[in-house]
């Protein structure tokens, strides 16, 4: 298991961000679950798992576990909530989802069965189907969190199903199976979001436009006072490396001050631009037979710098 997804499991593992999650994505921002309604559950899919081949070309059959699993609890019922994490497209995702709720209810199914054999008033047919005539099992959902660029893959069942020559009017008797998936670093509306789930999803759609980045940071308070799974989650998936390097701890213990990491990355850019262009300015001159005095005068009148820098970098560049 990759450094990534055990940031991500752990990033989520948290009650409060699962339910975030939940009331976002699935709720519009409106708040139906709270951390104290959810309980964890075992995310391994057992015997009516996802039987597909394995990624090693084995051609056996496995058991597949989803990264977390939660039970949310409304009153005396409750709704199980799968959560994915995909950093790259499954061209398989509807059949992986499906298969996991499946296992879900076939779990669900299989414990009620135990409870209807049980009961002295059974009839025949509640005996041999293993469930009672008025039985219900608990509704399930699995997420798809994308963190890559683009996902180009199916998003329901109908889409990997081949449907050439098939007459209309059989297709539409074709149960289909959609998958809830999230393109993280496309998502607008992170307002929905009331915990670091909202920065983090900002901070990946920004990741590429560093000037929106220190923007985003800059204004909002957050950002000072930034919980170190958050920040480290943001680092990774930002692709910003650095911003590891730049780790700066404020005075609030265990808070991290991402703020200051950007501007500081920013300003280092900004450093390294100007750099650039002065190394390119001294080997332009080199090359049109200029002298080295000709260069440091060039320097000071056009990138503003003193007499004694001016001189250090033609030192430096001047080969």
């Amino acid at each position: 298991m990759g450094r990534k997804d055990l940031q991500k499991k752990s990033y989520f593992h948290d009650a409060g961000r699962f339910a975030d999650l939940i009331n976002g994505l699935l709720c519009a921002g409106e708040q139906v679950v709270e951390a104290s309604d959810l309980t964890e559950l075992d995310s391994q899919t057992g015997q009516f798992g996802m039987a597909a081949y394995d990624r090693a070309g084995s051609g056996s059959l496995k058991a597949r576990r989803r990264d977390l699993v939660r039970r949310a609890a409304f009153g005396v019922n409750f709704m199980v909530v799968g959560l994915e994490n995909q950093e790259e497209t499954d061209y398989l995702m509807p059949l992986r989802c499906m298969s996991y709720d499946t296992a879900e209810y076939e779990r669900q199914a299989a414990q009620a069965g135990k409870e209807v054999r049980d009961r002295k008033d059974i009839t025949k047919a509640e005996f041999l189907s293993g469930f009672a005539k008025d039985g219900k099992l608990a509704p399930c959902v699995t997420v798809v969190l994308y963190y890559g660029e683009d996902w180009d893959g199916p998003t329901a069942l109908h889409d990997i199903l081949d449907f050439r020559e098939i007459p209309p009017a059989l297709r539409r008797e074709v149960n289909d199976y959609r998958i809830h998936l999230c393109e993280v670093r496309k998502f607008g509306n992170t307002e929905v979001f009331k915990t670091d789930v909202k920065q983090v999803f900002d901070c990946l759609r920004y990741a590429e436009e560093p000037d929106k980045l220190y923007e985003l940071t800059a204004n909002d308070p957050s950002y000072r006072e930034m919980e170190a799974d958050t920040y480290d989650v943001i680092a990774e998936y930002t692709r910003t490396n650095d911003l590891m390097k730049v780790k700066t701890y404020n005075e609030k213990e265990g808070k991290v001050d991402m703020c200051k990491a950007i501007a500081e990355l920013v300003e280092r850019g900004r450093r390294e631009g100007i750099e650039l262009g002065i190394q390119g300015m001294i080997e332009m001159a080199r090359e049109f037979g200029s002298t080295k005095e000709d260069a440091v005068r060039r320097l000071i009148d056009k990138m503003q710098i003193s007499d004694d820098e001016a001189k250090r970098y033609v030192g430096q560049y001047w080969v």
